[in-house]
């Protein structure tokens, strides 16, 4: 075959070939220059912590093959180990987490958490803040609960239902959770898609608190700022890609 066609083919064959996947748990150059930052290395768990003690727990979590994934506890909520937590607080922002479930799974992605809250339960059981819901809704009872889907999967939890044509792959693929928060406005992302949106400190906003199973935590929902959250509800869930980025300071 002559040089020219040989070199033509070859570039061809090159142009039909799918792009190269982005490595789990890193940043594009373009990335970085948008400045988002990881949650996660992909190898410890630096840079988390339990919601019980200042270190990340010696069960109920585990951290392999590029993954930081709740291990099976039967489903009791804040099983073998409790919550994990960022090491800071935020305020503006705008968070994509990959997460990969298991069937009949439940837990979530907290954000605006407050550790002074003290949860029901006597004190035990998950942390309290927004909650970006993760659930397999065709089996865990929870996606019948509260008001019109409102504790679905990508929900706003007991208090906005995601959208109802929302883009959810099957159970044991990976989703991509996005969140974002300027100022009073909030946002949740499914798969590319957006599926909630809000605006803090109306009163259309509090009448949803005060209908919410958190009416009966003082100012809920009134925090300029809290720690991101990871929910360990006892089923074996994964998370990687959790990545961020802080947002211009917006007023209120």
């Amino acid at each position: 075959m002559p040089t020219r066609a040989l070199l033509l083919v070859t570039a061809l064959l090159f142009a039909t070939l799918p792009l190269a996947a982005q490595t789990p748990n890193t940043l594009t150059a373009q990335e970085k220059a948008q400045g988002w930052h990881l949650l996660f290395d992909g190898k410890t768990s630096t840079g988390w912590r339990s919601t019980h003690s200042p270190g990340f727990p010696a069960t109920g979590w585990e951290v392999k093959d590029g993954m930081i994934s709740v291990t099976e506890n039967g489903g009791e909520e804040g099983g073998n180990a409790g919550d994990i937590i960022t090491a800071r607080k935020y305020t503006n922002f705008e968070l994509s987490v990959d997460f990969r479930i298991t069937p009949g799974a439940n837990s979530g992605i907290k954000y605006f958490v407050d550790l002074d809250m003290t949860p029901g339960h006597g004190g035990h059981g998950s942390a309290i803040g927004f909650e970006y819901q993760i659930l397999d809704d065709a089996v865990h009872p929870d996606a019948k609960k509260g008001s019109n889907g409102d504790r679905t999967l990508a929900s706003l939890y007991d208090m906005i239902p995601a959208a109802a044509n929302k883009p959810v792959r099957p159970i044991g693929e990976w989703n991509t959770a996005r969140i974002v928060i300027r100022g009073a406005h909030g946002e949740h992302w499914l798969n590319g898609v957006k599926v909630v949106e809000y605006e803090r400190f109306t009163p259309a906003f509090r009448k949803l608190v005060a209908d919410s199973k958190y009416h009966v935590y003082p100012n809920f929902g009134e925090a300029h700022d809290g720690y991101i959250l990871l929910q360990d509800h006892g089923f074996p869930v994964s998370f990687r890609n959790i990545k961020i980025r802080e947002l211009p300071a917006t007023s209120r």
